[in-house]
């Protein structure tokens, strides 16, 4: 047995053999059954791979990014293992002495031990969806620990072998989850924004006071550790649900800056505290998508600091509808919808919480599908039938009903889509994804305008805006309000 051992010796070797036949002797009821079948079927990556398609057909689109992510750290744990873990240390397999029959492997592994690729792939893959995804991160942990614990229950690795594979995979989740960050964070380029010559320096956060959405997990989380360690003498308070626009209001009337932590649905409500108090808005990106975050050139809570710090702050525009929800004024920062959107997000949001937001966006998606019909307005005074009318606050690029993106949030303009009536909502809302970002056709129109007139609205028409659900009145007027906020964004 000396000749197959490590090839190192010594403490350190005797001690990991001594737990690798502590392991064998020991009887684990039920786990004969359990343990062998999950290493198999963590083989090749197999596993893992229905695990990430699981979570992209019934989680949300921020748990389908966590599910690339687990993907994309596995690959990098496999190879680096298979590429240089395995060869560096030409470590034999152990001895099948102690161990029972029934849970050897009917074909032994033929590499090297040293270290240990399926512990390796299963802490990749559950410390890349953990980073991105915590609370899928906290339902793969355990399955993750039980097939590294496998390798060494079926007599396959030692118990040194499981720990290194296992925090080379956990580095691989690191790696990727920084990569990841990094690479969205290029992407955020400042627009052309006027600056804000007014908006005061705040170098250690006094007179700052920043509301935080606990709802939004840990990205809000990690935020506001950053946020203390840089503004000591910001005051922070941590609330969700109802409480929000109350707390969010208070804070803006007694404070020189009002800040922010949380999703778009936040810095919405945020941004309409401000507004109300005339007051500075100072974004902490916190939610999963943080849509004007992006687009505004904000990458994080760092980048805000440092704004708050030198005073910087750019004005942009907003758009403004009403009466509100509240029958005052409401206002969108990013966009403004009526038709089928709205009716998928009344669903999604009352289902969600019983069957889950993946499977709540799939049966919310075939309903409004199935039966939804077109709506019957009045738009600057011309009846029209539509199934969505979306108006972004500033001009989106790219094509369809819906974009995604924006250059600049000073315009004070609004990008108007309109899907028309008629036929059936699938197919008229897929060719209005094909066609041309200011094109006019029987399917869909795009324009840019400052103001509209809606009216003859039915009752019980719903409305969406940044994210948020509302009953529409029986009419409104939606409005671009250019250089209406200050916001703060680094030079």
């Amino acid at each position: 047995m000396a000749d197959q051992e490590l090839t190192w010796s010594g403490t350190f070797g005797r001690w990991d053999r001594r737990l690798f036949d502590a392991v064998a002797r020991r009887h684990w009821p039920g786990a004969d059954r359990v343990l062998p079948r999950l290493g198999r079927a963590a083989n090749h990556g197999v596993l893992w791979g229905g695990a990430a398609a699981a979570i992209a057909v019934f989680g949300s689109a921020g748990a389908r990014k966590a599910a690339v992510r687990g993907v994309a750290s596995l690959a990098l744990a496999s190879a680096t293992i298979n590429t240089v873990g395995k060869w560096s240390v030409r470590r034999p397999r152990p001895l099948l002495e102690g161990v029972p029959l029934a849970r050897q492997l009917a074909t032994q592994p033929q590499t090297t031990s040293f270290p240990s690729g399926h512990s390796a792939s299963a802490f990749a893959f559950a410390t890349g969806v953990a980073l991105a995804a915590p609370g899928w991160g906290a339902v793969l942990a355990p399955v993750a620990a039980s097939v590294a614990f496998s390798r060494v229950y079926t007599g396959v690795h030692y118990p040194s072998d499981v720990l290194v594979g296992a925090s080379l995979g956990v580095a691989a989740g690191f790696v990727v989850h920084r990569l990841a960050r990094d690479a969205q964070e290029a992407r955020i380029v400042p627009g052309g924004e006027p600056p804000a010559a007014d908006a005061p320096a705040l170098p250690d956060g006094a007179g700052l006071t920043v509301v935080v959405n606990t709802a939004s997990g840990t990205a809000a989380a990690a935020g506001l550790d950053v946020l203390r360690t840089r503004l000591p003498e910001a005051e922070v308070i941590e609330c969700d649900g109802p409480e929000l626009p109350v707390t969010l209001a208070k804070a803006a009337s007694r404070s020189a800056v009002l800040g922010v932590c949380g999703g778009d649905g936040t810095i919405n409500a945020a941004a309409t505290a401000a507004l109300r108090a005339g007051v500075p808005l100072a974004v902490f990106p916190g939610g999963t998508l943080n849509h004007f975050a992006m687009d505004l050139g904000l990458p994080g809570t760092e980048a805000t600091c440092r704004a708050l710090a030198d005073g910087h702050a750019v004005r942009v525009g907003v758009g403004r509808f009403s009466p509100g929800p509240d029958g005052g004024t409401g206002y969108f920062l990013n966009n403004f919808s009526i038709g089928a959107y709205p009716e998928l997000l009344g669903h999604r949001l009352r289902w969600g919480p019983r069957i889950g937001g993946g499977p709540a966006a799939l049966l919310a998606a075939w309903k409004v599908l199935r039966s939804q019909r077109p709506v019957r307005l009045r738009l600057a005074g011309r009846p029209r039938s539509a199934w969505l009318l979306f108006a972004g606050n500033g001009t989106y690029h790219g094509t369809g009903p819906t974009p995604r993106r924006r250059d600049s949030l000073g315009e004070g303009l609004l990008d108007l889509r309109l899907v028309h009536g008629g036929g059936r909502p699938g197919p008229r809302l897929l060719a209005a994804a094909f066609t041309g970002p200011l094109s006019r056709s029987p399917v869909h129109v795009a324009t840019r305008l400052r103001s509209l007139r809606i009216a003859e609205i039915p009752a019980g028409t719903p409305l969406a805006y940044d994210g948020e659900y509302a009953e529409a009145p029986a009419a409104l007027v939606l409005e671009g309000v250019p250089d209406a906020l200050t916001v703060y964004r680094p030079r």
